[in-house]
Formats: C-alpha cells, sequence, structure tokens
C-alpha cells in the first residue's frame, strides 16, 4: 500500500492518501505507514510526512494511536437515544406532551398570506415583531430565524470554527450537541454539571486548555433538568469575561415553558454570542424553527450560512408560529403546560423520596434524572425496567467527550399522569431493592 501514496510535499502527500481512501485502497482500520518508512520510500524529510499526517488527523481522516501509529478513521456517527420497546411505557422519549401542544395545522390555515418568493426578506415580518419581546432579557441584538436549535447550532460553530478547535460542552449533555461536535470534528471539553448547571471549575479548566467555543443551557438542562441560579450565572459570566473572543452559546431550547428564570451568562465583553430559543417543546418539534438572537458580526455569519444551505426558514412556518405566539388561546395552553410539567416533575420526585430514591437537583423541563447507588449499573437497570415494560434512557450515552460515563437514568415525566407516576416509582424501588 505504501507504495501508492505520492507526494512531494506534505499537503500533496495528505491528498494521495485521500484520493486512495476514496477508492477503497485504505478503509476505516487500515494503518498508515510508519512515517520514517514513508519518508525513505518518497525520499522525504520525516517531518514532512509527519506534517502530511497531521493534516490527514485534522481532516478527520485518521487518528493516532500510540502503538498502531497513524490509522484510517471511519465516518464518524452521532449516538442516538434507545426506542423504546413496543408495549413500553414511554419515558425515554424527551418528547412534550402532544397534547399541550397547539393545532399546527390551524396555525398555518388562520396565518396564510401571500406566498413569498426569492428576495423576500428571511424574518417573516409578523414573526419579527412578536420575537423581539421573547428577548427583553439579553442586549440589543440582531433576529436570525433557524431550522431549529441544533441547526442554529451547528451553523454557529461552523461558521467561528475549524476541524479540531476545542469547544466546551456540559457533560452529560444534550445528544444533538455530542453529535454535533463529534460529526464537524471539533475537540469536547467536557464539563461537569451539577444541581445549578454547569460548573464554573470545569469551564475554568476548558477555557484555560483553549475552548474557542462553550455551549451553555441556562435552564432545564437535557438531561439532568438543571437550571442557573442568579449566583451561578454571574460566576460564569466573570470567568468569560476574561476570554472575550470565545464564542457563547446559550441554548435556552425550553424557553416559554420553563418554570425557572433566566440568567444570562454571557458578559458585556464578550464579542460573538448568541441565545436561542427554540419552539420545538411549546409549539411543536415539527414547527422546525427557532429563534436565534446574536450581536450584529455573528447573525451576519449565520445569516450567510443559512443563505449558502436552505436560504430561509418557511415562511408558512413562520408565519404560523408568529400566529401561535399572539394568540390567546395558544398562550393560555403555553401557560397550561409550564404548569403541568413542573407539577409531573414534582409527582414523581415525590414519589421517589417515598422510596429513597433521591433524584437530582431541583429539576425543571420535561426529565428527570436519577442518580443511581453505588454498584448500580445503570445499563442493566435499564434493561431490567424495560423487560418490566418501563422505557428509560441509560445515563452512560450523555457523556460528552471522555468524561466518565455517569450511572444514572433519564426519566421523561413531561406525559406522566399519577397512577403510572406511583407504578414507575414502585418498579424502580422494586429493582433496586433486588440488587
Amino acid at each position: 500500500m505504501q507504495g501508492q501514496i505520492s507526494g512531494s510535499t506534505a499537503a500533496a502527500i495528505a491528498e494521495s492518501v485521500r484520493d486512495l481512501v476514496a477508492v477503497g485502497h485504505f478503509r476505516p482500520g487500515d494503518s498508515l505507514p510508519p512515517i520514517r518508512t514513508l519518508a525513505g520510500d518518497l525520499d522525504l524529510n520525516r517531518n514532512t510526512v509527519a506534517a502530511a499526517y497531521r493534516q490527514l488527523v485534522t481532516m478527520g481522516l485518521a487518528v493516532t494511536r500510540s502503538r498502531a501509529g497513524t490509522v484510517i478513521t471511519a465516518l464518524p456517527q452521532p449516538d442516538t437515544e434507545l426506542n423504546p420497546a413496543p408495549g413500553a411505557v414511554d419515558l425515554a422519549g424527551g418528547n412534550p406532551d402532544s397534547a399541550l401542544l397547539p393545532d399546527l395545522y390551524a396555525a398555518v390555515s388562520a396565518s396564510r398570506s401571500e406566498p413569498s418568493v426569492y428576495g423576500a426578506p428571511a424574518v417573516h415580518p409578523g414573526l419579527e415583531d412578536v420575537a423581539h419581546h421573547l428577548f427583553d432579557d439579553a442586549p440589543a441584538g440582531e433576529l436570525v430565524i433557524t431550522h431549529g436549535a441544533v441547526d442554529a447550532v451547528e451553523r454557529l460553530l461552523a461558521a467561528h470554527l475549524i476541524r479540531g478547535d476545542l469547544v466546551a460542552l456540559e457533560s452529560p449533555c444534550f445528544l444533538a450537541s455530542i453529535g454535533t461536535i463529534r460529526l464537524n470534528g471539533y475537540r469536547t471539553a467536557a464539563v461537569a454539571v451539577d444541581e445549578h448547571g454547569i460548573t464554573p471549575d470545569g469551564l475554568d479548566r476548558a477555557l484555560r486548555d483553549g475552548a474557542r467555543a462553550v455551549i451553555i443551557t441556562p435552564r432545564a438542562h437535557n438531561p439532568t433538568g438543571a437550571s442557573l441560579n442568579a449566583e451561578r450565572a454571574q460566576e460564569l459570566s466573570v470567568l468569560l469575561e476574561s476570554y472575550p473572543e470565545v464564542l457563547v452559546i446559550e441554548d435556552d431550547h425550553l424557553s416559554m415553558v420553563a418554570a425557572a428564570a433566566y440568567h444570562r451568562v454571557t458578559p458585556a465583553t464578550t464579542h460573538r454570542w448568541a441565545l436561542i430559543r427554540s419552539m420545538a417543546k411549546f409549539l411543536g418539534p415539527d414547527l422546525r424553527v427557532a429563534l436565534t438572537y446574536t450581536d450584529p458580526l455573528t447573525a451576519d455569519a449565520l445569516g450567510a450560512r443559512l443563505r449558502a444551505g436552505k436560504t430561509w426558514v418557511s415562511h408558512l412556518l413562520q408565519g404560523a408560529a408568529a400566529h401561535m405566539l399572539t394568540d390567546p388561546d395558544c398562550m393560555t395552553l403555553v401557560d397550561s403546560a409550564r404548569v403541568a410539567y413542573q407539577r409531573r416533575l414534582t409527582d414523581l420526585t415525590e414519589e421517589l423520596l417515598q422510596h429513597n430514591i433521591i433524584p437530582f437537583g431541583v429539576p425543571d423541563g420535561l426529565n428527570l434524572w436519577i442518580d443511581l447507588p453505588a454498584g448500580v449499573d445503570a445499563g442493566m437497570l435499564h434493561t431490567q425496567l424495560a423487560r418490566a415494560g418501563w422505557a428509560t434512557q441509560p445515563g452512560h450515552i450523555f457523556t460528552a467527550g471522555d468524561a466518565p460515563p455517569p450511572d444514572a437514568l433519564r426519566v421523561t415525566t413531561a406525559s406522566l399522569d399519577q397512577p403510572t407516576t406511583g407504578h414507575f416509582a414502585a418498579a424502580l424501588a422494586g429493582l433496586l431493592r433486588e440488587r
């Protein structure tokens, strides 16, 4: 194989390997020739070959392993949440209660207007009018509409980072964020989460290690449900003041149905920032609309990324969102959802406490995080619950980077009724007693 690699510069060698991977001469798991050997075959300095291999690692085509040398890597695959078995009670999905979502089709029908054409403003005028009122708790900025929060995060990172850049990420973490980092070739600086959200010590280490972006969930963190209080947000803000060049993304995914207050983390010194507020949890996941509020330069960069791809978010969907955000009945339903989600979290917490099972912190949102007693394997417990008809998510799938995987369960409470709450708590307690 090594004789097939050609080139007299690092860039040419890297391109040669890329071509060989493309035609199948090199496959995932294959080792590239040792640097000394290939340098001799090509009559080049070893530093040139070493630089080529570093380029391949940066491209995401190879990884360096101590004994195996430089190895061709497989295309990274994002992890996914585990699907519930047929007939199981679904406490795994992380979805809002469909009974507490407004009628999207009725909203689309009620918001009909003249068809949008090429050259129309990217932001629907009606949505722009109402959206700015949803960011009264942020400094002056510009609004960009994205195809959901995950789309916003990916495009923001792509607009500011290159492969190999370090991103500070909560651990445990929202799976889509983990997948975004992995697929785009960024490196992860895992930052621990406690009952008040992302930890200052962990963020400080990540920033000192050279993180160029940080993604923070200000409230209703998925999967733990933790929210930043005012004191924690201030601590984080003070840390970030010393790193004005770092991109700060606040993913306020639950937004209007969060029970906890929003406390801003981004300091005034930060040059590039974004506050994302998704509508998925209160207007419906299928709406695929998120409001992204940013500084002007970041808005330009994000808008350019949108124009280069999907151009704009459908004005049909934007108009429907604007209609629902100004409809009194819809807003009453949103208020009811906020109360219901908090009550269901509280109900399960109280049931678990009766069995001496202590959930994590003071949760907000759609999920409850349950740290398991020492010696209890979350994967095995997840399997036992599944056999008993209860679908949950094992905590280890939410691990970011090289952080230690937690022995915990994530339980979605969004659609739980009281009888089911009691039955699940009893089932979990019974399995824990057997161990």
